[in-house]
């Protein structure tokens, strides 16, 4: 599976970062996820290898502009470029009554039907190859931090316990290798008790706009990645809770204290600049977060892609 980061600032663009967009593709195929459609998300993916027919759905972790502005076009777009699937949105409640009132007033038609799902009341969804789920951040509105999980692992047979138990090779191996339990000689069978994976499922957080880390303490059991917002340095730390955010040593230490092993800072405020010898440079928050984490951290940049391979390490991926 595969991030790529198409905006990677707060609030406003600046000349080298476009507002909050993340892409996550799926393992095999051309599938992929949208989280948070900052304006004009559609033309970073014009610099992405990302199509919108291959889009499975859009998730927005809340209703803050430099998170949705841009959704409105991204579809109009999709449907310029002759999408017919179904799109999955997930959004807080608010978004869908903003987006269906844009439609209407902008005339936009869509030759693909749209499902909404309400983000509030979302248990987890299973698209494509990933099962999703959610839980609540802290912001100054509602705001969410979604799951992605592996759900189609290739599964093998265990040939040493099928012949410990007597099973017969035939149907009933077929069934037990596709998930399912079977009744055989009187007991039932459990798929999981002959059965193991390739390697075990692989679990992802994006999570938005939040300024208490630890609320996803629970969350992030056996995770493998988090991508988390670091809009402040530790100095703007009264700042950043005064407006529901965190700064970069905040959440490395939640990511060292839950032992997460890959950690993407991303969300940054414009103040913070790629030189080096800037007043405010964004070395200023990779060096707070180095100082107390110790798994593997990266600073988002737009267009920049990370590769998770079957182990579970992030590896960021430059073209050739």
């Amino acid at each position: 599976m595969e991030l790529c980061f198409l905006g990677t600032s707060s609030g406003v663009p600046t000349k080298t970062r476009n507002v909050t967009a993340v892409a996550l593709k799926e393992s095999k195929g051309k599938g992929w996820f949208l989280v948070d459609c900052g304006e004009a998300t559609q033309h970073q993916l014009l610099k992405s290898s990302l199509t919108v027919n291959n889009l499975q759905a859009i998730l927005i972790t809340h209703i803050h502009g430099d998170h949705c502005y841009g959704l409105p076009g991204l579809l109009a777009s999709a449907a310029m470029n002759h999408r017919t699937e179904p799109l999955t949105i997930i959004v807080p409640k608010a978004i869908q009554d903003w987006f269906e009132a844009t439609q209407k007033f902008t005339q936009l038609y869509l030759p693909y039907p749209l499902r909404f799902i309400d983000a509030e009341s979302l248990p987890s969804v299973t698209i494509g190859q990933f099962t999703i789920d959610l839980t609540p951040l802290t912001h100054r509105v509602p705001s969410f931090a979604y799951r992605f999980t592996e759900s189609t692992i290739k599964s093998y047979l265990d040939f040493e316990k099928l012949a410990q138990h007597n099973i017969p090779r035939g149907p009933i191996w077929g069934q037990l290798v596709k998930g399912e339990d079977v009744v055989f000689g009187g007991k039932v069978l459990k798929s999981r008790d002959f059965t193991y994976y390739s390697h075990p499922p692989r679990r992802i957080i994006i999570a938005g706009d939040n300024s208490e880390p630890e609320k996803l303490t629970e969350f992030s059991r056996d995770c493998h990645a988090l991508v988390h917002e670091a809009t402040y340095a530790k100095e703007l730390a009264v700042q950043a809770k005064e407006y529901g955010h965190s700064y970069a040593e905040l959440v490395a230490q939640f990511a060292e204290k839950t032992q997460i092993n890959n950690l993407v800072l991303t969300h940054f405020s414009p103040r913070y600049q790629a030189e080096l010898n800037a007043d405010t440079s964004i070395e200023q928050l990779r060096s707070e977060a180095e100082k107390v984490y110790r798994g593997r951290l990266f600073l988002a940049q737009d267009l920049a892609r990370f590769r998770m391979d079957t182990q579970g390490t992030l590896e960021q991926v430059f073209d050739e």
